[in-house]
């Protein structure tokens, strides 16, 4: 079984920035990534990761301003700088047994694996 949680959310003024983390236990994924869901929209891929660092892959909305990073398997991080209020969501670690290639890494359906959420709320 696999068992995430994640942390780091909160309040932060526009431009600002935040750190996420989330704990990764059971066995080893090596296909990892972040999501975000504002409120009466969909989820939405953020970043993507491959364990051994291969291949990252972000959203159009968040390049240049977000990084994903990891330790090693257990953890893995979302650096969220020069935030704007549109970064306001849930935002989700979640981790996948498939293959993901850059087509999609995004499509939400691709991962069987979920942490709880942790809120960002981001004020103009």
């Amino acid at each position: 079984q696999v068992h995430l949680v994640e942390s780091g959310g909160g309040s932060v003024q526009a431009g600002g920035s935040l750190r996420l983390s989330c704990t990764l236990s059971g066995r080893t994924m090596y296909r990892r990534a972040w999501f975000r869901q504002a409120p009466g929209k969909e989820r939405e891929g953020v970043a993507f990761i491959y364990l051994d660092g291969s291949s990252t892959w972000y959203s159009d909305s968040v390049k240049g301003r977000f990084t994903i990073s990891q330790d090693n398997a257990k953890k893995l991080y979302l650096q969220m700088n020069t935030m704007e209020p549109e970064d306001t969501a849930m935002y989700y670690c979640a981790a996948s047994s498939t293959s993901i290639t850059e087509d999609t890494w995004g499509d939400w359906h691709q991962y069987g694996f979920w942490g709880q959420g942790t809120q960002v709320t981001v004020a103009s």
